[in-house]
């Protein structure tokens, strides 16, 4: 076949995103706080009621002009419509498939589970803290750390006061769990 009729692809095909980004397990929730919820939500509904239709309004004044081959703001208006809309199909799908953890609702326990933060010590004394968030929630800068993360995995379902293993690159660590609570 003449390489004439084949499609190349630029890398913008919406078939070319995987079932699943972000590296939550197959067929598991997309646990989340209700303030990362509310971030995500806001995203979508920004994308959605703002940052779309004013690259809409764009597109079609710059399509109105004429030439489109050589026409930037066309050219730059539908490749940001496409990035627009992917990052709206995949905020969609994030929000479909998550379930809210209110941490704040939890009883009062001094066992880790999703939506705690944890205080725990090294083998060195150095404390750290660490808030288990979901997947779309890290912020390593803030200590928010994915429920699926070999920290969060390691301290999950331990109490204060245990002592937990933790696999890193330099081997394994054991650390304590110093204080939990739920905000």
């Amino acid at each position: 076949m003449s390489k004439a009729f084949t499609k190349e692809s630029d890398g913008d095909d919406e078939d070319d995103l995987p079932e699943d980004i972000g590296g939550l397990p197959a067929g598991a929730k997309n646990y989340m706080t209700p303030e990362g919820f509310a971030r995500m939500r806001e995203e979508l509904m920004s994308l959605m009621r703002k940052e779309r239709p004013e690259v809409v309004q764009v597109v079609s004044w710059a399509a109105a002009n004429g030439d489109r081959s050589e026409n930037g703001d066309y050219l730059y208006g539908k490749k940001r419509l496409r990035e627009i809309d992917r990052r709206i199909r995949f905020l969609s799908k994030r929000l479909e498939r998550s379930e809210v953890v209110d941490p704040a609702k939890r009883p009062k326990t001094d066992q880790v589970f999703f939506g705690a933060t944890v205080v725990y010590a090294n083998a060195r004394d150095e404390e750290r803290t660490v808030k288990i968030v979901g997947v779309d929630e890290v912020d390593p800068g803030r200590g928010h750390v994915s429920w699926i993360s070999p920290i969060a995995r390691a301290l999950l379902r331990a109490h204060e006061g245990d002592v937990v293993r933790m696999r890193t690159p330099g081997g394994e660590e054991e650390i304590e769990i110093v204080k939990v609570s739920y905000v």
